[in-house]
Formats: structure tokens, sequence, C-alpha cells
């Protein structure tokens, strides 16, 4: 498959193209800042919110994925940022994954958010958390081809294990009440989205 990474320096990101080249797939990483030298994958240097750009790498694309994050202070681009990720998929007609938060999510065993659950979204990750819902709701509202993909309430660098759960708009969480999965293993997750596309378009994983 021919596929476009935008936000490839970040944590998802990078895992991502890592575990694209890894199936063998012709990849397409777009930096915001400096472009890396990175073996097998055709690295550029592209504004995400600039369309026409967008709209010119996503041409030919099998699939995308959107794995952007605004820097702190700045979660009010969010909206601007995916609306104008979507407009390029629209327009070029690209299958779009978008790799948000879990506060959209619903709380296990309750009927709210996850971004109103402090078990899960303390204070100081609040402005990030509530900027995943607005995307969220950004893309409920566009009509390009997209998916929304939240991750577990914990998300960070760890072991590539190949395996993890699959759920719908409901957090998942372990038997201790824990959520969680790696960056490495999410990145699995949005492959296998790619490949063997699922019915749900707002979707979770966790281990």
């Amino acid at each position: 498959m021919k596929l476009a990474v935008v936000g490839a320096s970040g944590m998802v990101g990078s895992r991502v193209v890592a575990e694209a080249v890894r199936r063998g797939h012709d990849v397409t990483a777009v930096f915001r800042g400096q472009v890396p030298t990175t073996p097998g994958v055709r690295a550029v240097r592209g504004d995400a919110t600039d369309v026409d750009l967008m709209g010119d790498l996503l041409s030919g694309m099998d699939g995308a994925v959107a794995a952007t994050r605004p820097r702190p202070g700045q979660e009010s681009t969010v909206g601007t940022t995916t609306t104008a990720l979507l407009d390029a998929a629209l327009a070029s007609r690209t299958r779009m994954i978008v790799v948000g938060g879990a506060a959209p999510l619903r709380s296990p065993g309750g009927t709210g958010l996850v971004l109103d659950d402090n078990r899960y979204v303390p204070t100081h990750i609040r402005p990030i958390a509530a900027a995943s819902v607005r995307q969220f709701e950004v893309c409920r509202q566009h009509p390009a081809d997209w998916v929304y993909l939240s991750p577990p309430a914990l998300l960070e660098p760890g072991e590539r294990t190949g395996t993890y759960r699959r759920g719908q708009d409901v957090l998942l969480t372990d038997a201790s009440g824990a959520s969680w999965i790696s960056a490495e293993d999410l990145a699995v997750a949005v492959l296998d989205e790619l490949e063997e596309p699922g019915a749900d378009r707002h979707f979770t994983v966790g281990r």
C-alpha cells in the first residue's frame, strides 16, 4: 500500500512509519520541522494546514494517518488542523485514520465522557483532552472518509508485542482499572486498520 503519515516526528507518527516500513508499505512521512533521513521512507516537509499541499501529497495514496498533536498552549489549533487534513483527504479521495485522544470515549461503568472523569484526566492534561473532544466533533461533521482512533488513557513508548484488545466508544481498562498501551502496539492497530478496515468509524484499543 501507498501510505502517508502526517506528524511523522511525534511519538505515534514515528512508530506508525516504522510499523508501515516493517510491513513493506510505500511510506511518505510528512514532517512539520526538520526532515530527517529515514531509510525506506519518502520524507517531506509540510504544514498540515496547507490543504493544497496536503491534497497533492495524499493524491494516489491508499490511506493516510493524521498523527499531529498541538504544542502546549496551542490546543485551540486542533480544529483548524483537523479540518484542513480532512479537506485534503476529501479532495484526494483518501481514507484517513485520525489518531486522537481518549477523552471522547465514554468512561467504563458510566455514561459520561472520559474528559470529565478525573481518574483518567487530571486537571493538568484537561486542555489537550478537551482538544481531542473538539477534534472528534470536527471529524463527525466532515464528509471525508475518516476513522477516529482513541488510544487508552495512558499512551507511552514501550514494547511492541503485536497484540491488543479492540473496543468501540468505551475506554478499555484491565482488571485493576488501568487503561494503557504502548505507542508501538498502537501503531500495530493503526496498520491493521489500514490493511483490513473495521466497521467502526470510532474505535479504541488497549492492552
